[in-house]
């Protein structure tokens, strides 16, 4: 992330009202792009297909697909993403730039042959209906997906952010052209073709890393060795990315809300599309996440340990201390600031913006409810980045716990009170996980000159 900062602070130096607004634009493509152009590239291929591709069903087939490979995908690999983040930045900082590229092909090759054998067991089980094709794609599609994530943690690292963004636009972009050249092909053509282009995207990211950390030394897992990674990252990537999808798990499973689409995967059509429409209004909060957090909050974190480390006063020690904790605030508050008048934007012109690409109104409160969740999502990556950056991971097993228990229990309650509380189990379990999250985060500062020197 140190590579958008000193682009962010580049564009807020000019101190004008232009460059503020470039450096928010910025930071909200860079946040919120990947995810956007996922969003948008499905539905391109659904509406693209309409008409064209019979049965309708098989359109259905093949969005259901592509989701599961991404909620999948990112549950399995969350805790490494996390874990070799973690560990390639202390080889950085170790000056030992050699080890990144071997044990990240070594990582590369762990993860395929993981995710691989996974989905090979699911497939040739659960899919004995789907043809051999399709069975063959989903097996090649979950290991790519899985890469595709692992690759995305070494290019955080980097500072060509508008490469990263062009690969996401071409990826997506051409997975859109070659799913509509294929689309004869029926389902099958349609993830063939959604696959080449992430194939496409995966490869140029690879590029990409082998530019800036060149390969010198064979393929490693000395990252996989004893005490390399750290098991609270492990699982707190793992619970997190299980906490936010897992209402997604209970609605698509549960007899009154589902039905069934191809295999063992189901889906909630009362409950899909409002989800991910909703994410699309975080936009303007993860520009100002981004913004904050990875200017001002990084500025004062840098000069708070400099200081320790170089034996800095403890009046400095102690100002540097109060400038962190108050960025927080801050950053906290504008976020809850700006998505509190998305959503009024939202509220106001939502019933218009339905009725014009044709989504039935019905869809509106679960809409707003799931607008409202994404923004509390929003506020607890803030916190959670902090706890980060803090080096507090049992914080953050405990937080991302709690979503996961509380996102189940209460999506479960949801179904059993019945429609008209649909999407308020996500929402409540992300505000509860924020309240915890708020609360350890302000434990921490208290004490953090405590935790600094005495517990090294």
């Amino acid at each position: 992330m140190a590579g958008i900062g000193f682009e962010l602070r580049k564009l807020l130096r000019t101190e004008s009202y232009l460059g503020l607004l470039r450096a928010y634009t910025y930071a909200s493509i860079i946040s919120s792009g990947p995810w956007v152009f996922s969003i948008v590239g499905l539905i391109a291929i659904g509406v693209l297909s309409i008409g064209t591709v019979y049965p309708d069903a098989l359109i259905v087939q093949f969005q259901v697909t592509v989701t599961y490979l991404i909620m999948s995908s990112l549950i399995v690999t969350g805790g490494l993403q996390l874990a070799f983040t973690r560990w390639v930045a202390d080889r950085l900082f170790e000056k030992r730039d050699r080890a990144v590229v071997p044990n990240f092909l070594g990582v590369t090759l762990v993860t395929t042959a993981a995710s691989g054998t996974l989905a090979w067991l699911f497939a040739w089980i659960g899919f004995r209906d789907a043809s051999n094709l399709y069975r063959v794609l989903l097996i090649a599609g979950f290991a790519l997906m899985s890469n595709i994530w692992v690759a995305t943690v070494l290019l955080s690292g980097l500072k060509q952010y508008r490469a990263i963004l062009l690969l996401y636009a071409g990826g997506y972009g051409l997975s859109v052209t070659l799913a509509w050249a294929l689309h004869p092909l029926g389902v099958e053509g349609l993830f063939a073709g959604f696959l080449g282009g992430q194939f496409a995207m995966w490869f140029g990211m690879v590029a990409l890393i082998l530019r800036n950390f060149p390969l010198r030394e064979p393929i490693s897992l000395e990252c996989f060795g004893r005490r390399q990674m750290y098991p609270e990252l492990l699982l707190a990537g793992f619970f997190y990315n299980l906490g936010v999808w897992i209402d997604k798990l209970v609605f698509w499973y549960s007899e009154q809300t589902s039905q069934h689409v191809i295999g063992w995967m189901r889906a909630s059509v009362i409950y899909d599309l409002p989800v991910f429409l909703a994410y699309l209004c975080v936009i303007p909060g993860m520009g100002i996440f981004l913004v904050k957090f990875e200017t001002d909050f990084v500025e004062w974190y840098d000069k708070f340990y400099d200081a320790v480390r170089e034996g800095g006063s403890l009046q400095d020690i102690a100002h540097y201390h109060d400038r962190m904790q108050e960025t927080v605030r801050e950053g906290l508050y504008q976020i809850m600031k700006v998505q509190t008048i998305t959503l009024l934007a939202v509220y106001t012109f939502v019933p218009s913006l339905f009725a014009w690409i044709g989504i039935s109104d019905l869809y509106i409160p679960l809409f707003l409810v799931h607008a409202a969740a994404a923004s509390f999502q929003v506020m607890l990556l803030a916190v959670l980045n902090v706890l980060y950056y803090l080096d507090r991971r049992r914080e953050v097993v405990a937080v991302t716990v709690t979503l996961t228990v509380l996102n189940v229990a209460l999506s479960l309650l949801s179904i059993t009170l019945g429609a008209e509380f649909f999407g308020y189990g996500l929402a409540l379990a992300l505000l509860g996980a924020l309240m915890l999250a708020l609360w350890l985060a302000q434990r921490v500062f208290r004490k953090l000159e405590y935790l600094t020197f005495m517990l090294q």
